[in-house]
């Protein structure tokens, strides 16, 4: 069973393609594990996005279950990268 079965069985409406671009570069990401954490920028220069569309795509990935966004932050107490779950792999 491929690892991308959930979104090549999505509609557009359902999970729009920018999100289906990111998920597919979280999965490639995460490697092993469920779990991975790159910043928006990151996301952005490798995929050729903006911040905006990928910030979007994270948005409708979390809203289709298929990611868990945990926030973190630096031992001052600023924000880091917020730490990405592959939910359905």
């Amino acid at each position: 069973m491929s690892y991308f079965n959930i979104i090549y069985a999505a509609s557009p409406s359902d999970l729009p393609h920018r999100a289906r671009a990111v998920y597919m570069y979280l999965k490639d990401r995460a490697g092993k594990g469920p779990d991975c954490w790159p910043a928006v920028n990151t996301i952005a220069a490798d995929l050729l996005l903006s911040r905006s569309t990928v910030k979007r795509a994270l948005h409708d990935l979390v809203e289709a279950g298929l990611v868990e966004k945990e926030s973190r932050y630096r031992e001052n107490g600023s924000r880091s990268s917020n730490r990405l779950i592959l939910k359905k792999q």
